[in-house]
């Protein structure tokens, strides 16, 4: 086996270690009591915890629980919403992973709610919370900076603004609406 003082390079399915020194981490997998590179980058073989892993310089960016995404809402259901994860918070790179999540009701607001359809509405862009990846995205945003960062008149298509702590107005068709809104509402800025 490589020594820990010594740096070596990978590449995916390198034979990196055995199963019965090390166990598989980040960027390596087993497979038949033997641990194989997953990824290009530098083998690190960590006598303390022993485990293998390998660091990439430019790792893929793959969602995780905690991570706070930028996502536009896709159907609405009574007890869920989907939503099409946009961008990672903090980075610029695509994902590199699961992008279509769903948003369960008891997830959206720290207020009771029984229809989605009262907090969020097809189009929103939201800030939401990834609350897991396995079997599926899910999302929420129920904290007071997650929740929808921009929204569109269902009638005229113009940008609504914000006239209360859960109430939007369209300055043009004057009509009021009600969403879970982030507390930044109205000061985020896209590009």
């Amino acid at each position: 086996m490589i020594p820990m003082s010594e740096k070596k390079e990978v590449f995916p399915g390198d034979e990196v270690a055995s199963e019965e020194e090390y166990l598989a981490s980040e960027g390596t997998f087993a497979k038949n009591g033997m641990v194989y590179a997953a990824q290009i980058g530098t083998l690190v073989l960590d006598d303390d915890d022993c485990v293998a892993k390998v660091i990439s310089p430019n790792p893929p960016n793959i969602l995780k629980n905690g991570d706070v995404v930028y996502a536009t809402i896709g159907d609405i259901r009574k007890t869920m919403a989907t939503a099409n994860v946009l961008a990672k918070d903090g980075t610029c790179r695509r994902i590199g992973s699961e992008t279509y999540g769903t948003i369960h009701v008891s997830k959206i607001s720290p207020d009771y709610t029984d229809d989605v359809s009262k907090e969020l509405r097809k189009g929103d862009l939201v800030r939401a919370m990834v609350t897991g990846v396995k079997p599926s995205l899910q999302l929420t945003t129920k904290d007071a900076h997650l929740g929808v960062i921009r929204s569109y008149c269902g009638k005229c298509k113009s940008e609504l603004v914000r006239k209360g702590n859960k109430q939007l107005f369209c300055p043009k068709c004057e009509r009021n609406s009600y969403r879970k809104l982030a507390d930044d509402y109205g000061d985020v800025v896209i590009e």
